[in-house]
């Protein structure tokens, strides 16, 4: 995607980067450390354990989690995402397993992972069918008893979109205007527009993992965002 590319173009550390308000801030201080910090075992505890993170970006999760002594796998969808994390893990001197996946067309797989991660991935994965094939895949990755843990964003009472993006409560989902019709795109007025993100409260989101087969160990955050999940009985 053209952000990728320009974040690896400019030397830009993190997707926030881009944003204006947002930038200067440390590629280690990614958003959703502080959840994991809190949820993650340290030390002997987290050596050897087996971490897959989707849709990692430039991997400052991915490195966080090495430097913890995880082995981490680490997919996104873009190319330059995974160029530039790559560049950074190999700058730290860390074994961070990186590839390009399209976590929505996921393959039947056989690993199994102690963790599975997402770090504000899940928001901008919008259909109802691409969201059960992501937790579908999720579901095949985990260790019966592994842990699913999830930091993302959510429908916040009083929010302002901004570009005359439409937020549609029943589904969540947010729509953005494009200029003319295209694929998945559809009519609200004289106006053509596209699902661009999807913003659950938080009963809507847990209750979309429980019919995937996930039961949930804690859902905290402001808005309830941040989710450790496990494997139904």
């Amino acid at each position: 995607m053209a952000a990728y590319e320009r974040l690896r173009r400019e030397g830009l550390n993190l997707w926030n980067d881009l944003h204006t308000g947002d930038t200067g801030v440390a590629y280690e201080d990614f958003q959703a450390r502080d959840f994991l910090d809190r949820v993650l075992p340290t030390g002997e505890q987290a050596h050897g354990r087996r971490v897959l993170e989707y849709g990692c970006g430039t991997g400052a999760a991915a490195c966080f989690l090495a430097q913890r002594g995880f082995q981490v796998d680490a997919v996104d969808l873009v190319p330059d995402a995974i160029a530039v994390a790559r560049q950074f893990a190999e700058a730290r001197g860390l074994e961070v397993r990186f590839a390009v996946q399209d976590i929505c067309k996921w393959p039947d797989a056989d690993d199994r992972f102690d963790y599975v991660i997402d770090i504000f991935c899940l928001q901008s994965i919008v259909t109802d069918v691409d969201r059960g094939n992501v937790l579908a895949g999720v579901h095949r990755r985990l260790q019966p008893d592994g842990r699913y843990l999830i930091s993302t964003a959510m429908y916040e009472p009083g929010r302002v979109y901004d570009d005359d993006d439409r937020y549609d409560p029943r589904t969540g989902i947010v729509w953005a205007p494009v200029p003319t019709q295209v694929t998945d795109s559809v009519r609200f007025g004289s106006s053509w527009y596209i699902p661009n993100r999807r913003h659950l409260t938080a009963e809507a989101l847990r209750l979309e993992l429980e019919r995937h087969g996930f039961r949930i160990i804690e859902q905290s955050g402001q808005f309830g965002g941040e989710l450790v999940c496990t494997l139904a009985d």
